[in-house]
């Protein structure tokens, strides 16, 4: 009978040696002097390290190296430079698959096996008794420790994205801190925010592409998972007191099934407001039942709850009547710059009117109104918790005359009013002011400002105001803040999702409806200030779109009018090629109706697109 061979368990089999010994104890060289001087590159090097290890074969110089993972030219350009001096004191024959006597490799930082490895001899600093750096730790609730926990459960989400955009983490991280992501301190310029640079720093953090992605790195998802594990005790110690208190405080002959109807209904209506993102105003929420019985579907004040029904609640909760502000959002520009006298008397006049306001940066419009959630102090926080803020369909361009001129100068007129039509605001309102006779020292007659002003009230369908001075203009911001004011008090306001649900209804929709029904759906002001940065990622659509208005009689209808026949520059050349004749690709987009009157864009404007595109060489 043949010898059985004898099995060994409970001990891994060692691996087989490295055949480019000499490359590896060069690169651990490097990784140490990296990690001595306190140098990122130290995790390239041991990446390259890990790497080497596992590459089978021997490797005659540092060229073949190339196609190892982690290996770039400068790493394979410092090896070669090492192997050509190890040649130059060793002989062209010298071996490179073997280390020369008494040389042993140092030791993977990361291998916790000291019986496997020779032992690393120690460095420089640790020989002279130097301190060992301390490991960096966030502080609890502060921004970091925010920032660390929200990626950590995003990245543990199934089928999640990996990172996180920073309006996202901001909004998810803020309830771990007691600093605010958006104000800073009194007396200080620093945020919650403001720790994110130390993340990314110490290698916890990485921040890619534009707009700027946050994910955290392998060393930050180790200190995550740590403070996820702390985060996680503490809420299980925090449970059991809890359950302790109401063991020691519950005594005998207490009837648990009194009142079971009044419970029933406090529970389902708690629910119902948490799922709104309401809080609970008040200690008793049965006069609230009865109050807005009729609003909260499957309660009503005289039955019992009954099973709510099954529709999916707006992403940003609803606000009701009397829990929210209307407050009249003013960019930055209209404060700061320029004139700063007249700038400084909108404001004094804004305050002496009474209107609430809160000067911001606006990437669209110089004015707008937002539906400003009141929240109450939370105890032991710094800081109220962050408002939900609802922009109204309202949004307003201040222009001077002077603005007027110069803007349809340099092509801003027709770009401003592209984007405010695309803002997704469905009441554009510019306010003109005529500046009195300042108007006949411009550099366009007042003739064609005229024209301008009439064709953006006529074809663009833009509600046009004139004042003559800048108290004019705040009278009629105070009148405009006071009326919807009136308007909004007895709405409900529903959050939605622009991105998900598109722009909502047109105004001819929704307009003859706009007193008689009590709800109103709008967007964030995060979401709305996000999508209308002037400089954000476009499209080949949008690109192809922005072209075609720098052409002189090419409005931003008839561009759209062109996008409907032909979405991109590819799609209208692909046309052209089928043309069987110049004429016919002269006249392709004559026939094209834009605009409320749907009329013919015409041959010479289709001529001049054509000889655009299609011309070789400069156009005469």
């Amino acid at each position: 009978m043949p010898a059985v061979e004898h099995v060994r368990l409970g001990r891994k089999r060692t691996l087989p040696p490295c055949p480019n010994p000499l490359f590896l104890q060069w690169l651990s060289e490097l990784r140490d002097q990296a990690a001595e001087k306190g140098q990122k590159t130290q995790y390239v090097y041991q990446k390259a390290i890990s790497s080497l290890k596992k590459y089978p074969l021997p490797l005659q110089n540092a060229r073949e190296a190339k196609i190892l993972q982690n290996f770039g030219d400068g790493i394979c350009k410092i090896l070669d430079e090492k192997l050509q001096r190890h040649y130059r004191e060793n002989g062209p024959d010298a071996p490179i698959h073997s280390l020369p006597s008494g040389v042993t490799v140092a030791p993977s930082r990361r291998s916790n096996n000291n019986l496997a490895q020779p032992t690393k001899q120690p460095s420089r600093k640790e020989r002279e008794g130097g301190r060992r750096k301390r490991e960096y730790v966030p502080q609890k609730r502060s921004g970091g420790y925010a920032v660390l926990l929200t990626l950590y459960r995003e990245s543990q989400v199934p089928g999640g994205k990996g990172f996180m955009f920073k309006l996202e983490l901001q909004a998810e991280a803020q309830h771990l801190s007691d600093k605010s992501f958006s104000v800073p301190d009194l007396g200080s310029k620093y945020t919650a925010w403001s720790s994110v640079s130390t993340l990314i720093q110490k290698d916890l953090v990485l921040k890619t592409h534009n707009p700027a992605r946050y994910s955290l790195t392998e060393l930050g998802l180790a200190l995550a998972e740590r403070l996820e594990d702390g985060e996680r005790e503490q809420e299980e110690d925090r449970r059991s007191d809890v359950r302790e208190e109401e063991e020691e405080g519950s005594g005998p002959g207490v009837d648990l099934t009194a009142k079971e109807d009044e419970k029933k209904k406090r529970k389902f209506l708690s629910l119902f407001l948490s799922a709104c993102g309401r809080p609970i105003a008040g200690p008793d929420p049965a006069a609230y039942v009865a109050q807005r019985g009729s609003e909260v579907p499957g309660v009503n004040s005289s039955e019992k709850p009954q099973a709510a029904e099954t529709k999916t609640r707006p992403a940003g909760g609803c606000l009701y009547p009397g829990s929210y502000d209307i407050v009249l959002c003013v960019d930055f520009i209209e404060t700061t710059g320029g004139s700063t006298a007249c700038k400084q008397e909108l404001v004094k006049e804004l305050q002496r009117n009474g209107v609430t306001f809160d000067v911001r940066k606006l990437n669209v419009g110089d004015f707008l109104w937002v539906a400003k959630e009141r929240v109450a102090p939370v105890s032991g926080q710094l800081r109220a918790p962050p408002s939900r803020e609802l922009v109204l369909d309202y949004i307003i361009e201040r222009k001077r005359m002077d603005d007027l001129c110069g803007s349809i100068i340099d092509g801003r007129f027709r770009e401003q009013k592209f984007r405010l039509k695309r803002c997704g605001l469905q009441k554009p309102i510019y306010l003109v002011e005529e500046c009195g006779s300042a108007a006949a020292h411009l550099s366009l007659p007042e003739t064609t400002l005229q024209q301008a002003i009439v064709n953006t009230q006529v074809v663009d369908g833009f509600f046009v105001k004139r004042v003559q001075d800048v108290k004019e203009s705040v009278a009629y911001l105070t009148v405009m803040t006071r009326y919807l004011s009136k308007l909004y008090q007895n709405r409900t306001l529903v959050c939605r999702s622009r991105e998900l649900e598109g722009d909502g209804q047109n105004e001819e929709e929704c307009g003859g409806r706009e007193r008689e029904d009590p709800s109103c759906s709008l967007i964030s002001f995060a979401e709305f200030n996000q999508g209308a940065v002037k400089n954000k990622c476009q499209t080949v659509r949008e690109v192809f779109a922005r072209q075609l208005m720098q052409i002189s009689g090419l409005s931003g209808d008839k561009a759209v009018a062109i996008l409907e026949h032909y979405s991109t520059l590819h799609s209208l050349l692909k046309a052209y090629e089928q043309c069987p004749s110049d004429t016919e690709r002269e006249k392709l987009l004559s026939s094209i109706r834009y605009g409320k009157l749907k009329r013919n864009l015409g041959p010479a404007l289709s001529r001049t697109v054509y000889q655009l595109y299609c011309t070789k060489g400069a156009l005469s």
